[in-house]
């Protein structure tokens, strides 16, 4: 990169901040002027902690990322790329010229087709009913719930999973309402998917999967719309006090559509992590990798880190094995999804999922499960190598199976990995 390249950051998450921080990290003439704009108002945060400040185990402040200081313009918001004269239009009337746009706008919350979602002529959503994406849902759904409160989560994954664990910690009385036939299928197997479901339900989570939620009911009122209850395909009613849209996400990528850049499910990047205009990036939620959207914190980071080094890289270094290593394109990640549900007399019940959970023909499976200790281990072998594991209870065997499978390395010791005590 020359001397002094106008690098902008659209998005003030995990991915923005660690990329800025690289790219800000030399004290070299030659190091890029770097803004993020960044629209919440809130000191940037670790989304992922949101769960465990819903569920009072940690205060907002303990999520807080490492302070950008002045390379983050917080509270605005880019309303426009105008990629002729290179520009990022804001809200506030701003126009920052960039070099080098990058693009890690993140994700919105899939709000479902409910019939009584919205008013007729409204786009608010009714008293009572939140997204959980944000530190500002995150706060108003803690304000909003007590002991006894009924609150329906909509949606089994990962994200309603965190929510509803995190509201019976509170206190309230949850129901979790899944459409697909078990929790967490996208990451766990049966098996351990039946004991997740066992966990949440002795903590007074009150599950139904199968489970089509059609629409919300509502009481008037003459400025407001409270809602009363959920109703389910199969006409039977949940009374509730709050709901809880936990649908999954979608990549926010309407900024990157109406500049013509091109998108399908995210914005499609190449291996240096390249849009379809060559001076704009994409990482992160937002970013679409060979057909791939990960919506994850690990390969956003990932992302980050890669392209920091690609924007970095001077014509002119020194070749070698270590360089090249350190400039390489980004070839994609390979994700672990985990997740610790901590709760007050019941302890710890950590989860850990890789790969392929669920085995094909011709591959072979171990599983390793105790009942007292409440712990199920499972993988799946192909060949030599390690494709995917779901790891409950005791995680203490992760590491090592993750680093195995992230390296695609033959197996030797199978036993050895699973087990804590190195197979004797």
């Amino acid at each position: 990169m020359t001397s002094k390249q106008r690098v902008v950051v659209i998005g003030g998450g995990l991915a923005g901040l660690r990329l800025a921080a690289r790219l800000t990290a030399s004290a070299s003439d030659s190091a890029p002027d770097v803004t993020v704009l960044g629209e919440e108002t809130h000191a940037p945060y670790n989304r992922v902690l949101l769960a465990e400040v819903l569920a009072g185990r940690y205060a907002p402040e303990v999520t807080a990322l490492p302070d950008p200081g002045p390379t983050l313009r917080r509270g605005v918001r880019a309303v426009r790329v105008d990629r002729a004269e290179r520009g990022v239009h804001c809200d506030d009337g701003s126009v920052e010229r960039y070099d080098t746009l990058v693009l890690a706008t993140g994700s919105n919350p899939v709000l479902p087709p409910l019939r009584g979602l919205f008013a007729p002529d409204g786009r608010e959503l009714p008293d009572g009913v939140h997204a959980f994406r944000t530190m500002d849902d995150c706060l108003a759904l803690a304000a909003a719930v007590r002991p006894g409160v009924r609150a329906v989560v909509i949606g089994g994954g990962l994200l309603g999973v965190s929510a509803a664990r995190a509201l019976a910690a509170r206190g309230a009385q949850v129901v979790l309402a899944q459409q697909a036939e078990r929790l967490m299928e996208r990451q766990l197997d049966a098996d351990a998917s039946t004991l997740l479901h066992a966990h949440l339900s002795t903590l007074g989570v009150e599950i139904h999967t199968h489970c089509r939620v059609r629409g919300l009911t509502t009481a008037p009122h003459a400025d407001r719309r409270p809602v009363t209850g959920v109703e389910l395909a199969d006409g039977y009613r949940l009374d509730a006090d709050l709901v809880v849209l936990a649908c999954g996400v979608r990549p926010r990528v309407g900024l990157a559509q109406a500049a013509g850049i091109e998108v399908r499910k995210g914005v499609v990047v190449d291996d240096r992590l390249r849009t379809s205009d060559p001076h704009v990036h994409a990482i992160g939620d937002c970013a679409e990798h060979a057909g791939r959207v990960y919506g994850l914190a690990g390969p956003a980071l990932e992302q980050a880190e890669a392209l920091a080094a690609l924007l970095t890289a001077t014509p002119d270094a020194p070749a070698g094995p270590a360089h090249a290593a350190h400039h390489a394109p980004y070839t994609g990640t390979r994700a672990l999804t985990r997740l610790t549900l901590t709760t007050e007399g019941t302890g710890h019940f950590d989860l850990a999922a890789f790969g392929e959970p669920t085995a094909l023909p011709g591959d072979d499976v171990v599983r390793l499960a105790d009942a007292t200790r409440r712990t199920y281990r499972k993988v799946v072998v192909r060949g030599d190598r390690l494709v995917g594991g779901v790891l409950l209870g005791e995680l203490s065997t992760v590491g090592a199976l993750a680093r195995t499978w992230e390296g695609d390395e033959s197996l030797h010791d199978l036993f050895h990995l699973l087990t804590d005590d190195g197979g004797h």
